[in-house]
């Protein structure tokens, strides 16, 4: 079991999915238990923490079911004097053997720790770069493309903050999307994203190009991530609309600045203050747990993958090439002739991919770490 770790590994990852087994086990019976029926914060957490290990267990069971048809297969083959009966235990060893490697590729997968912040709703704030008036409009697509991802995978999503232009594009649009399972397949969508097309604003016909950043932060409760009030300068002001014709009588924006490191938060669309004070902070924990978690990396050396930059045109983890009707991924150099079904939310080809190359390296990493 186990080939890339070699023979030695063998029983330290079975001893691994037999714990995960158990505790599955365990967890079952505990369920059944009619006093942690009635709490519900814990029949809560422990039904949460067996679906997350359900999808280890049955594929081990099968994995074990295939192991133990192929050693009667091969059993068979050894010892029948029937060629007939010897030509099936043949093709049965050949099926079992493919499918055991599957299943072995497979719990690899599974056995890697997991982010503990993959089942939390995500925070993405979309920001035009390069390109004037067209990165506006593109990161106004990208917001568009996001919200008909979300609602592919029944995710709500709710405006927090948006700095329009007169074109329809967006300056900055800060948005949450509120699902399970939302950060951990929208992380890889992090970075600077550009775009090659013929503007609208474009008389000659000539092909621009033009960037927008995207930043996917995890949403953190005020457990999670605690603010101290005297560390808050908050001002209030009058919202208005992008053109800044209308202008409310009460001052309902709130502005929030963050002393000890300089963070702004602003949000004024709600008609609320109260509301918009409760959506900058929620925003300021989530720019606030980023900025640790990057400082924890730089301090073990680890280079953050996926880094928003400075939006300059260089920058780019993907591309949306319209004259060839082309994205490409450059982190793993994909590319998929489907740009119009991508923009209207068919994503998750690319962030498959993504997720296998992800796991690909942590595998590697794990490989190295055990010799």
């Amino acid at each position: 079991m186990f080939a890339m770790w070699g023979i030695p590994m063998e029983r330290r990852w079975l001893e691994k999915l037999e714990a995960v087994e158990q505790r599955y086990e365990e967890l079952t019976a505990m369920l059944a238990d009619p006093a942690v029926a009635a709490d519900v914060s814990r029949l809560r957490t422990l039904s949460q923490e067996r679906e997350e290990l359900e999808p280890i267990v049955e594929t081990f069971r099968r994995y074990q079911a295939v192991r133990r048809q192929l050693e009667d297969a091969r059993q068979l083959l050894e010892t029948t004097e029937d060629e007939e009966l010897a030509a099936l235990a043949r093709e049965e060893v050949e099926r079992l053997s493919e499918e055991q490697e599957q299943l072995e590729q497979q719990l690899q997968r599974l056995l890697l720790p997991r982010d503990p912040n993959d089942e939390k709703n995500v925070i993405m704030e979309i920001r035009a770069g390069a390109g004037g008036e067209e990165a506006a409009l593109f990161a106004a697509d990208l917001f568009r493309m996001y919200t008909r991802y979300a609602e592919r995978k029944g995710w709500e999503v709710e405006l927090l903050s948006a700095n329009e232009t007169g074109l329809g594009g967006f300056k900055e649009v800060i948005f949450l999307i509120r699902g399970r399972g939302a950060y951990s397949r929208l992380k890889y969508e992090s970075g600077v994203h550009r775009v090659q097309r013929v503007p609208v604003t474009e008389a000659s016909g000539r092909i621009h190009t033009s960037t927008a950043t995207v930043a996917v932060l995890p949403e953190m409760d005020e457990v999670e991530v605690q603010i101290d009030p005297k560390d808050l300068i908050i001002e209030t002001f009058r919202a208005g609309t992008a053109g800044g014709q209308h202008m409310q009588k009460n001052e309902t924006a709130v502005r929030i600045t963050h002393i000890p490191t300089g963070i702004v938060v602003s949000c004024q669309d709600e008609r609320s203050q109260f509301q918009n004070k409760q959506r900058a902070l929620a925003i300021l924990r989530a720019r606030l747990y980023e900025l640790e978690r990057r400082k924890r990396e730089a301090e073990v050396s680890q280079a953050r993958r996926l880094q928003v930059g400075t939006a300059e045109r260089a920058e780019k983890i993907r591309t949306y090439n319209f004259p060839q009707n082309r994205v490409t991924d450059h982190r793993i150099n994909l590319s998929l002739y489907r740009l119009q079904e991508i923009l209207d939310g068919d994503l998750d080809p690319l962030i498959d991919a993504l997720i296998l190359e992800d796991q690909a390296r942590r595998l590697a990493e794990e490989e190295m770490a055990t010799r």
